[in-house]
């Protein structure tokens, strides 16, 4: 009993810490500059040895370009070369940034607490696109954005951190079909879909970020090789997930880790567009994990989830209305270790309600499994207030100590596309983000759009230049017109030719 009090008491005083300092990073009067990347590392923390990780896929060699208040940062983005780093002052940027160039770093500079700050108004779609390759992105204030704070766009050996994200829209940071990242230090909040989307991706370790008032916290999706860890996701809807959305190009979610995280009090009310895959997350729930296989979850605080502490389900039970013969709808090789779990499950509702009404308990439990699925262990099965876990073993491992990072030892190659690979890529790059086939996301499913544009890629193209929002069940498609006509017609092309 001493034991369990101590460790929730360091927990809280651990939890109050992250609070004090995440206030003190945008309360700083200092002039805030991380210097010049020779080469972008990072040092894993609080781990069992130190770990130096490169991200950038080339060493700092360029120019530095200044951009001051008054300004554009795309301008200065159209004039850098490879190597070049654009310092951005503060003042107010009222812009959408695209970066097709491999190998630039924007690098925000705040003074006596004022932050450069991108403003989109409720007017501009997107703060930063990025489809380059070695892309740093640091210190901005982003807000009033009605698509995207930050989003990749086939990017590999990104770096996303230190940024003050607010209200932009469906996602905060995005990067989608990338390999190779890291996003750390960001602190976002008031996101309609997910606040950290990981989507289609590869080696992204995810660190250190504060995530809050959103609907979906930290989102892993599609995505293999993935690290969570040490961020504090409280107030959203659902805190953690780990998942398969069908109809994606990628059909698999696997080797994630969610290790050292605060998952606190998810219990906002759901305020997802209606019908999208995160609409139908139920308020208070913790860690999601929904089809996706290996994955662990480990050494983290999950506290006042008032429907679950951790969801383990398939996707017949998760989202019924999918329909993708080629994923596997179920959670194979869940690996639940220690957690410090306490006061979830105060007022379940829905399915999670009905059934524990069923065992005579008005509770939700600490961990809820329900579907198919093999292979899952658990270190302690005594330790949690559970549900549907009887089948789990035994774990097989004590900790993950020896996987300090997902990222790859070394930079990945630069992605590079071919003519006859363009429409894929531009496909998998942008349009997969919100258009699957057989299941909603942000935007109609594929096969609609294929049933509207039938032998008319260019009607494809002129909606891609000047979409018109047709349809009220539907958010408006931000322009897309910054890509080549040739990538337009590739990926219209690509669409009407793609069967599920």
């Amino acid at each position: 009993m001493k034991s369990t009090l101590f460790k929730i008491i360091a927990a809280i005083f651990l939890l109050v810490a992250g609070v004090f300092l995440g206030k003190s990073f945008f309360s700083s009067p200092e002039v805030t500059t991380v210097p010049m990347p020779s080469t972008i590392k990072y040092r894993n923390v609080g781990l069992s040895r130190d770990t130096t990780q490169v991200a950038q896929s080339k060493a700092f060699n360029g120019k530095i370009i200044e951009v001051k208040d008054g300004t554009s940062i795309q301008k200065a983005v159209k004039t850098a070369n490879s190597g070049d780093l654009i310092r951005v002052f503060p003042g107010t940027y009222s812009e959408n940034v695209y970066i097709d160039k491999d190998d630039i770093s924007l690098q925000g500079v705040v003074i006596n607490g004022e932050w450069p700050t991108l403003d989109g108004k409720k007017e501009i779609n997107d703060a930063f696109l990025y489809s380059g390759n070695g892309i740093l992105i640091e210190n901005f204030k982003i807000i009033n954005y009605k698509g995207n704070g930050i989003m990749g766009q086939a990017g590999n050996n990104f770096v996303i951190r230190n940024n003050w994200i607010i209200d932009t829209g469906v996602y905060g940071i995005f990067p989608q079909y990338g390999k190779n990242g890291l996003i750390e230090h960001n602190v976002l909040s008031v996101i309609a879909d997910a606040a950290i989307y990981v989507g289609m991706c590869d080696n992204v370790d995810v660190l250190h970020n504060e995530v809050f008032d959103s609907v979906a916290g930290i989102e892993i999706e599609n995505s293999r090789h993935c690290l969570v860890e040490n961020n504090y996701v409280h107030d959203n809807t659902g805190g953690l997930l780990a998942f398969i959305t069908p109809g994606l190009p990628i059909k698999t979610t696997f080797d994630i880790i969610f290790r050292n995280n605060f998952v606190v009090n998810n219990n906002h009310e759901n305020f997802g567009a209606p019908g999208s895959t995160v609409s139908s997350i139920p308020a208070g729930t913790g860690v999601l994990i929904m089809a996706a296989d290996d994955v662990i979850v480990e050494n983290n605080i999950i506290t006042g989830n008032n429907n679950t502490g951790i969801t383990i389900v398939d996707l017949a039970t998760g989202d019924p209305k999918a329909n993708d013969p080629n994923s596997e709808g179920n959670p194979d090789r869940v690996v639940i270790l220690d957690n410090i779990m306490y006061n979830n499950g105060n007022e379940p509702t829905g399915e999670i309600k009905a059934i524990m009404l069923t065992q005579m308990d008005s509770k939700g439990p600490d961990i809820f499994a329900y579907g198919g699925g093999t292979g899952s262990t658990i270190r302690d099965k005594n330790k949690y207030r559970t549900f549907g876990i009887e089948d789990y073993g035994p774990a097989q491992i004590m900790d993950t100590q020896h996987i300090p990072t997902m990222m790859t030892p070394a930079p990945v190659p630069d992605r590079s596309v071919s003519k006859d690979q363009l429409g894929e890529l531009t496909y998998y790059g942008v349009c997969a983000g919100c258009h699957a086939f057989g299941s909603r996301l942000i935007g109609p499913p594929t096969e609609i759009l294929q049933a509207i544009h039938s032998g008319n890629p260019q009607g494809i193209v002129d909606y891609i230049n000047n979409p018109k929002n047709l349809r009220e069940d539907y958010p408006e498609m931000p322009p897309q017109d910054y890509l080549s006509d040739e990538a337009k017609m590739a990926v219209a092309e690509y669409i009407l030719a793609l069967k599920e």
